[in-house]
């Protein structure tokens, strides 16, 4: 925990442990808004999917802004755009006059920000934290994000029930706001003077030196088709929760167990200093498909909250040793348009797998699609730490 003695990193870490936990209460909060105004779940999904997909396609332009400008520029407009258009969603529900297409809109003007804060953070790291404690200062920056994860839904669910969606979206503004103070407080060094160049020139470079790095795009190649299998967790999970488990409690109770278990793997992140750092990634992705066959064999709730708590350990290690060497091993010039090729290759096919596993499900049975993504997984994993250029690659 040394590196929180670090000015610059306690200020990011604070901006976004608390930005962080109001994030969490988003999903819930725009479900039970579009619900309360008379929302059918096809609208539920559509006001969810105008979230996400301004969110994927800004991530590339994101990037290379990232690279182009003051990264502490990017976040601080960043936060100021999602203090507007939460705050503005809050408004319209706590007045009573909000209408669904206006929730959709709002939400995608959120989400389109966000395409541009994360690859911002992601190059942020190296200016602020030696290269030496990277590892731990993504390790510790992860607690912050596990810990929104596990008290975030639970402290909005409560505020929905008691006050309205609108307070739990006006409160996400305010955590904008004030993670938008702390990050105005943030001092960078000057970046090296880089070349005059367009937009488009940037773009081909940033892929350019993405594709020139062999593990990099292997690794988000797998991502990619990995979250598109993982998706079926999020299909079928709550299907089988309802029919056997005990509903929708007993999902929660998985899903709190997986956010513990993401807390216990971003301290396990803190202290590791593995040598071949994406061996350790890409063991630590392949245990991912325990909390899936638990589903697929239908074992007691206890047992798949165990599951639920080994995936999300899993998961939380592998993300945080991978954005270390992320950090360490890219040139810091297009630290930031790599990112973003990264979170986008990541994020690009999950939507798909949300639509293709209940159909999939239909056809052979739910049982049977979750061993299908199991065997799939497992495959994609193997294949991965077979990869010469991740095997080969040192801290």
């Amino acid at each position: 925990m040394e590196v929180l003695r670090l000015r610059e990193f306690r200020l990011l870490f604070s901006a976004q442990a608390v930005s962080n936990l109001g994030d969490r209460m988003v999903p819930i909060a725009l479900a039970f808004a579009v619900l309360e105004l008379g929302g059918s779940a096809a609208e539920v999904g559509i006001v969810m999917a105008c979230r996400t997909f301004p969110l994927v396609a800004t991530l590339i332009i994101g990037g290379v802004v990232a690279d182009r400008v003051s990264r502490r520029t990017v976040m601080i407009v960043a936060d100021v755009v999602r203090v507007l258009s939460q705050g503005v969603t809050a408004a319209l529900l706590i007045a009573g006059v909000a209408q669904v297409w206006e929730l959709a809109v709002l939400a995608g003007v959120t989400g389109a920000a966000g395409g541009f804060f994360y690859p911002a953070v992601v190059g942020v790291m190296p200016l602020i934290v030696p290269r030496e404690q990277l590892g731990a200062a993504n390790g510790v920056r992860a607690t912050a994000l596990s810990v929104g994860e596990i008290a975030g839904p639970v402290f909005g669910g409560l505020l929905i029930a008691g006050v309205g969606p609108g307070s739990a979206l006006a409160l996400d503004a305010a955590t904008f706001a004030v993670s938008a103070v702390f990050l105005l407080a943030l001092r960078l060094p000057a970046g090296a003077a880089r070349e005059t160049s367009t937009f488009l020139a940037d773009l081909r470079e940033g892929w350019g030196v993405f594709r020139s790095m062999t593990w990099v795009w292997a690794i988000v190649l797998a991502a990619a088709l990995g979250n598109m299998i993982w998706a079926a967790w999020s299909v079928l999970g709550p299907v089988i929760a309802e029919r056997s488990l005990g509903g929708a409690a007993a999902w929660g109770f998985v899903l709190g167990a997986m956010g513990v278990g993401a807390l216990i793997g971003s301290i396990v992140a803190i202290r590791a200093r593995p040598e071949r750092p994406l061996v350790w990634a890409t063991i630590a992705y392949g245990l991912v498909v325990f909390p899936l066959a638990f589903l697929a064999a239908g074992v007691p709730l206890a047992i798949l909250a165990i599951g639920g708590l080994l995936g999300g350990l899993s998961s939380m290690l592998g993300n945080t040793i991978w954005e270390a060497t992320l950090q360490s091993h890219v040139p810091e010039e297009s630290l930031g348009r790599v990112s973003a090729y990264d979170w986008f290759g990541s994020m690009a096919f999950n939507p798909v797998g949300m639509a293709i596993w209940g159909p999939i499900a239909a056809g052979i049975g739910v049982s049977t699609a979750l061993w299908v993504a199991v065997v799939v997984l497992a495959c994609i994993s193997g294949t991965l730490r077979a990869t010469p250029a991740i095997r080969q690659l040192r801290a």
